[in-house]
């Protein structure tokens, strides 16, 4: 790593552009590219690939994450964002750097890699999934990309730790949301009325129970509800009801089982309270799966630089995109830092960029 990846993170931290929204970031990562043999391509709005051809059958590919977060920045550094009311509070700024930093790397050895290189700067990780409709858009497999490697900065690891997991790494999410219809009635007349603030506890007891007893279910997993909206006054019996939460796995098979349960836990306490209960799963995005081959070669390959996590996250992550389409290995590179992700104050050491920079190295010279 030189000074121009710390001006690289800088720079990008400066200008943080929101989901597709990327023009100025897609301008500043061409011309850092412009000097480099590569091509340069566009599959989808916002975003910028580099393919560098080595001439070789297959290709490996690398990822970054290019958007930023709707987040005031609460730091007065010399390279704070210069747009109100958005930052790089995810670390996305310094998983740019690094590939920029990778790009001139490969640029300079290129004959001598068993793989040509696809770079990918992919923006909407934040919002709508911007790995989707890279990977729908066909370009890996133009490229015939054998593999894509990924890395997130993550406070949580000790500083310059690099770290994965084989197999189920990051979760499968997805939005659940709950709308009873009942019917209002002043509660010296109840029994007039149908309790959709009942039947919204009901419904969020169970689950719960369900969640956490259930003997089919045997993974990791994560159901909450976090926002409860009913009624109109005290004396009152709510004629309606929203609740809104999240649900988490690390696998399909799981997922699906709690969705199905969840819905005919919601056909009990309907027929139980004569409310009506819409029950609603966002798409949400896919697990992160760790290919286990690549993890094993990869781990087998550099064991003083790559270390186990000792559990999966249960965080998404849209690189889940990737593992569907190719195999794929997600690394975290630690921060040792306080400040957790998306927070207002989140920054880090510049210096830390250094070891995601060494590691892509190593992997542009594997062979698979």
């Amino acid at each position: 790593m030189s000074d121009i990846t710390v001006k690289y993170r800088r720079d990008l931290h400066k200008i943080p552009e929101l989901g597709q929204d990327t023009v100025r970031t897609s301008e500043y990562i061409k011309k850092a590219l412009s000097d480099t043999n590569c091509r340069i391509t566009s599959p989808i709005p916002g975003s910028v690939c580099a393919y560098f051809d080595a001439g070789r059958p297959t290709a490996k590919a690398f990822r970054s994450d290019m958007d930023a977060l709707p987040v005031s920045e609460r730091s007065n550094v010399p390279y704070r964002s210069q747009i109100d009311g958005c930052m790089h509070a995810c670390g996305h700024d310094g998983h740019m750097a690094m590939l920029l930093d990778f790009a001139h790397f490969v640029d300079a050895h290129i004959s001598e890699l068993p793989s040509n290189i696809l770079l990918i700067f992919q923006p909407a990780e934040e919002t709508t999934g911007g790995a989707k409709y890279i990977c729908e858009s066909g370009i890996l497999k133009e490229h015939r990309a054998e593999a894509i490697f990924g890395i997130h900065l993550w406070p949580d690891l000790p500083f310059g730790e690099i770290a994965t997991i084989d197999g189920g790494m990051m979760a499968r999410s997805a939005e659940v949301s709950l709308t009873v219809e009942g019917r209002s009635a002043h509660i010296a007349r109840a029994e007039k009325g149908r309790d959709a603030l009942m039947a919204a506890v009901e419904f969020m007891t169970r689950s719960y129970r369900m969640t956490e007893t259930e003997p089919e279910i045997d993974s990791h997993r994560i159901l909450r509800f976090g926002k409860l909206s009913s009624g109109s006054a005290r004396n009152i019996i709510s004629g309606e009801s929203r609740l809104l939460g999240s649900m988490r796995t690390l696998d399909d098979p799981t997922f699906e089982l709690m969705q199905k349960r969840m819905q005919e836990i919601a056909k009990e306490v309907e027929l139980e309270t004569s409310c009506k209960l819409d029950l609603h799963f966002s798409e949400g995005y896919p697990a992160v799966v760790n290919d286990p081959c690549l993890y094993k070669t990869v781990v087998s390959a550099y064991p003083d630089t790559v270390k186990t996590l000792p559990e999966p996250v249960m965080i998404a992550e849209d690189f889940a995109y990737y593992s569907k389409c190719v195999k794929s290995l997600f690394f975290f590179l630690g921060l040792g830092t306080e400040q957790p992700l998306h927070s207002p104050d989140f920054d880090f050491d510049d210096s830390v960029l250094k070891k995601g920079c060494e590691l892509y190295q190593k992997l542009a010279f594997l062979k698979l």
